[in-house]
């Protein structure tokens, strides 16, 4: 029972600290903000999970001043 308390306050409080947030930021800098982004017991998707490049991403940032060369992710097939 005090888990669900604490899930429904949290939902209220990210739902109050979301709209705080958007009414401050700039819409061409940023994107809008969801109350998931300060729930503790909110699910994060799998889209936040951090991509797998190699090495020369990172010499293509940081020694020759570029943008990434990334080349495309390919999904594997679970059979």
């Amino acid at each position: 029972m005090l888990d669900g308390r604490q899930r429904h306050d949290w939902s209220i409080a990210s739902s109050i600290m979301a709209v705080i947030a958007n009414t401050n930021r700039d819409p061409k800098r940023s994107r809008p903000i969801k109350p998931s982004d300060f729930d503790p017991f909110a699910k994060q998707s799998r889209s936040h999970a951090p991509i797998k490049v190699d090495v020369s991403v990172l010499k293509d940032v940081f020694i020759d001043g570029r943008p990434p060369r990334i080349p495309p992710v390919v999904k594997e097939d679970s059979e």
